[in-house]
């Protein structure tokens, strides 16, 4: 005899209308679709002295980038005839909503921008062939100009723009031989803002969503780093593969971007 639905079934599925599309972009500040990428620009030689540079913007989000050659590598390296890829990252001090203080002022680097810089350097690094190099280091300078969520990953997407530029310029003078930079490596932050996931949080989304992470892919869609943390509350693995679908998606985009910048 069929009794009908027990408590634990009603628990299980509750009766929630299924949004519409038009609900889903008004659950974004932007009125983004879930997937959608905010504008994303990658202007090239912005600097007339380094041998690469790139301007990324993410919506409000703008990063400079430079890629400088330097003589020598660090002391663990030399003698073994390579060279290697290092990043520093840094925020102007109006780059957010109230003025902050030049960490050149107080004398340290905070604990974020080393996260950060250390995160740009071995994303670029899992990408480049250091023997190629020779020994040789290029350091890569994001200096975020103005922050409106995902400096880190903005950062890294742009750095390998100005990393190829860079190297392009050192085969085309004759300092390399081959091109060091194997394959390309873009990021991007996703996550869970009013129940839905979504791609390319703002700073609005950021700062409230439920969950979010940044995903680094290369060119040829390997991992080289997620981070991901539950804020207010855990999430689901099923909510994470759409994260990671969602971030696969936006970092496809972002390749043929940085694909067009460089002329490949």
């Amino acid at each position: 005899m069929d009794l009908g639905p027990t408590n634990d079934d009603k628990r299980r599925t509750p009766d929630f209308p299924t949004p519409t599309l038009e609900d889903l972009h008004s659950m974004r500040p932007s009125n983004r679709a879930p997937d959608a990428l905010r504008a994303v620009t990658l202007e090239t030689g912005v600097n007339r002295y380094a041998e690469g540079s790139c301007l990324v913007s993410f919506g409000h989000t703008k990063v400079l980038v430079t890629a400088s050659l330097e003589t020598g590598v660090p002391p663990f390296l030399k003698g073994k005839g390579q060279g290697w890829v290092t990043a520093e990252y840094g925020m102007l001090p109006r780059a957010t909503h109230t003025r902050g203080r030049r960490e050149a002022a107080a004398g340290k680097q905070s604990g974020r921008t080393q996260e950060i810089q250390r995160l740009i350097g071995r994303s670029l690094r899992a990408v480049v062939d250091l023997k190629a190099l020779g020994e040789r280091q290029i350091s890569l300078d994001c200096d975020v100009i103005q922050a409106d969520g995902g400096t880190r990953t903005a950062s890294i997407t742009g750095a390998w723009v100005a990393l190829r530029m860079a190297c392009d310029y050192l085969r085309a003078e004759g300092v390399i031989k081959t091109q060091p930079v194997l394959d390309q490596v873009a990021a991007i932050s996703c996550g869970v803002f009013n129940g839905v996931p979504v791609l390319d949080l703002d700073y609005e989304e950021d700062s409230s969503a439920e969950a979010d992470a940044n995903f680094v892919f290369t060119g040829k869609g390997d991992i080289v780093e997620i981070q991901a943390t539950g804020e207010k509350r855990g999430f689901t693995r099923a909510e994470f593969d759409q994260l990671y679908a969602l971030a696969d998606k936006g970092i496809t985009e972002l390749g043929a971007l940085q694909r067009a910048a460089v002329g490949a």
